[in-house]
């Protein structure tokens, strides 16, 4: 309040940044965190025990809708709230990074350079196309931005990279819960929705799949889609997706570099204000991923260390999605109108109808 006023307290120096509060030691923060962990990770491990007869139901699917039902039900838990926090980031980002082991530059560059450029325009014109349509519709750009990602690469996944770059410090968070929900509802119809045009447009299993791989929003809902198909479709189907998952390296960097570019132009904070934290050109997580995708490029990694890789990543990411649902208010979701539901609905055509002719051309 004195500061406000112009005056200046006399025990405050006139210049340099204010010193900050010590917070609680790491050793502090982490045992803060273990419950809500741990709550995490058990949810991730029963939904793949759930799912383990059930090949077409993804056990991130079923971490999600626990996470929605589990917030929406029950009364709050203050105590798992740091570790809930924690799962959010830290875990989605490992498990982002262990995603990596999955693809092979091999398997992508086998796909033929056509289905490669229809991997690149799925990813472009659906991005690009997206932040056009929520202008026209006036969607919230912070929302029609993570629309755009989850929608165009990788889902839920897609959506939390995208909220950590462009908001670092976590300010925004119904815009992320409200892109997330719109890929579980959007990619889960699209399950059921894919399998059966590909049979009434009577496209074929190799064709069906390579389509299911470049519409659909998760890598789960791709693979239950795949399942759905039969023959040869869910190899393929994996293989375009994993691509697709590929260029979150490229948007998280241009996404990166646009957000510094914004911090900067912002005016100066005031003297003893905390200055905005830039996001890194390449974030961590990425660079972590591209890294595994190198190792599992030109290193003869053996299948068990796969395996295990592969159960390490589904637990974190499945643990990460009930977090990500636990975050989810559906009372805040139905006060967001109809404009956002209206986006993500013509964000999937878009990106539907943009997979089909480029699938098409390139066969």
């Amino acid at each position: 309040m004195l500061q406000a006023c112009g005056h200046t307290p006399l025990s405050t120096p006139t210049s340099g940044p204010a010193p900050r509060p010590a917070g609680p030691g790491r050793g502090a923060r982490l045992a803060a965190a273990l419950p809500g962990i741990g709550v995490c990770l058990a949810v991730a491990v029963a939904a793949q025990l759930l799912t383990a007869p059930l090949p077409l139901l993804s056990p991130l699917l079923l971490a999600i809708v626990a996470g929605v039902v589990t917030a929406n039900l029950l009364p709050p838990l203050p105590a798992l709230t740091p570790g809930i926090g924690v799962a959010t980031k830290l875990l989605l980002r490992l498990g982002i990074v262990l995603l990596g082991l999955q693809l092979a530059l091999g398997d992508v560059l086998a796909l033929g350079a056509g289905m490669i450029l229809v991997v690149v325009a799925v990813v472009g014109i659906g991005v690009g196309g997206t932040l056009l349509l929520g202008r026209l519709l006036r969607v919230d750009p912070r929302l029609t931005l993570l629309v755009a990602c989850g929608f165009s690469i990788c889902g839920a996944a897609a959506v939390a990279a995208a909220a950590d770059v462009t908001d670092p410090d976590g300010e925004h968070e119904t815009p992320t819960a409200t892109a997330i929900a719109l890929v579980v509802v959007c990619g889960t119809a699209m399950i059921l929705i894919l399998p059966a045009a590909v049979t009434l447009l009577d496209l074929g299993t190799a064709t069906g799949g390579l389509w299911a791989g470049a519409a659909i929003h998760e890598v789960a809902q791709v693979v239950a889609a795949g399942g759905l198909i039969g023959g040869g479709a869910l190899a393929l189907a994996v293989v375009v997706k994993l691509a697709r998952v590929l260029m979150l390296a490229p948007v998280m960097t241009v996404l990166a570099l646009r957000e510094r570019a914004r911090t900067r132009r912002s005016p100066v904070p005031e003297a003893g204000a905390t200055a905005p934290r830039l996001p890194p050109i390449v974030p961590w997580f990425v660079a972590g991923f591209l890294a595994l995708v190198l190792v599992r490029t030109g290193l003869p990694v053996p299948t068990a260390v796969l395996d295990t890789a592969h159960l390490l990543q589904t637990t974190l990411l499945a643990a990460a999605m009930f977090a990500l649902g636990s975050g989810v208010r559906v009372r805040e979701l139905l006060g967001v109108g109809v404009r956002p539901l209206l986006l993500a609905l013509c964000s999937t055509v878009l990106v539907a109808l943009v997979a089909l002719g480029g699938v098409l051309l390139a066969s």
